[in-house]
């Protein structure tokens, strides 16, 4: 019985990308396809006979009568033709056998790049005034707000909610990219040096992973961190760079971190006014293993659910 081979293959892949098995179809037997495509124009470089005929169960079946054949499904995968055949020959099974068959997939993260294409046709001319008119400051507090509302889903333990706010975030990542593409030639950057920036970082700062270095614990791994991102900021100051934009007791926080982690031993202030005070709670809530933002935080929601509930009464 001749076979229909729909054979299905990954868009985000360069069209003339196959496996083994694929390139035996398609030299071996007819093909067919519906348009003219990069996949279609790649099997015939390879010196296979591509037909193009309209996309309708009969067209194919009628080429499957003489043996096995080949249809060059399109980007989407033509669903619509693979469920009529599929419904005429659960009907009719003598008269052929249909089968999938991946040509290519898609490979870990290849949605990135969709992301990156819509992200273009919207910036581009033709596509949403609003993001065209954004610059890197005015998008800085889209950054913060999406940043908070995926720290709002962790808290709540919300994974369908974070995975929604980390798009979110990843939107602006995207974003902040595309702008750069339009900088002078001199100051411009893309996604691909974020992310080959990104990359390169986890493999200079994981030797324990990439470089054989031996660690016994975590805190060895923390270490090897600090003294490699030292190294390569050549920070004058344990103090310097750190965000300065982040909330008032998380920045107190990071500071008194900084300092230990330095071995610096600088006296708390001893003044009797609200900041003064806040550092030393800050400091306190650091040496019995607290997070002083955290704790504010959950406390200011027990206190907002309590001031509902007096709404209500």
């Amino acid at each position: 019985m001749p076979r229909i081979l729909l054979l299905v293959t990954s868009p985000r892949l360069p069209a003339g990308l196959l496996t083994a098995a694929a390139w035996d179809a398609v030299r071996a037997h007819p093909v067919l396809a519906a348009a003219e495509t990069p996949l279609s124009s790649a099997v015939r470089s390879a010196g296979a006979e591509v037909t193009i005929v309209e996309p309708r169960v009969d067209a194919v079946l009628d080429a499957a009568r003489s043996g096995d054949v080949v249809w060059l499904a399109g980007p989407t995968g033509d669903p619509d033709l693979a469920r009529e055949l599929g419904v005429r020959l659960a009907r009719e099974p003598g008269l052929a056998e249909l089968e999938l068959m991946y040509g290519s997939w898609d490979p870990p993260g290849a949605r990135l790049l969709d992301a990156v294409a819509v992200m273009d046709r919207l910036y581009s001319p033709g596509g949403d005034p609003w993001k065209r008119a954004q610059t890197h400051a005015s998008l800085a507090r889209f950054l913060l707000e999406e940043a908070y509302e995926a720290y709002d889903a962790i808290e709540a333990e919300d994974l369908a909610g974070l995975r929604e706010e980390l798009g979110d975030v990843l939107l602006q990542v995207v974003l902040h990219a595309r702008l750069a593409e339009e900088l002078p030639e001199d100051r411009r950057w893309t996604v691909d040096d974020v992310a080959a920036g990104l990359v390169d970082k986890m493999i200079r700062r994981n030797p324990h992973v990439f470089a054989g270095t031996e660690v016994g614990s975590v805190d060895e791994i923390i270490d090897n961190w600090e003294q490699i991102k030292k190294a390569e900021k050549s920070r004058a100051s344990a103090m310097d760079g750190v965000a300065l934009a982040q909330p008032a007791l998380a920045l107190a926080a990071k500071f008194l971190q900084r300092a230990e982690r330095a071995g610096l031993s600088v006296p708390l202030p001893a003044d009797d006014d609200l900041g003064s005070r806040l550092l030393r709670l800050v400091a306190e809530s650091r040496a019995a293993g607290e997070d002083a933002e955290a704790a504010l935080r959950a406390t200011a929601l027990r206190w907002a659910d309590r001031a509902r509930a007096a709404e209500r009464d």
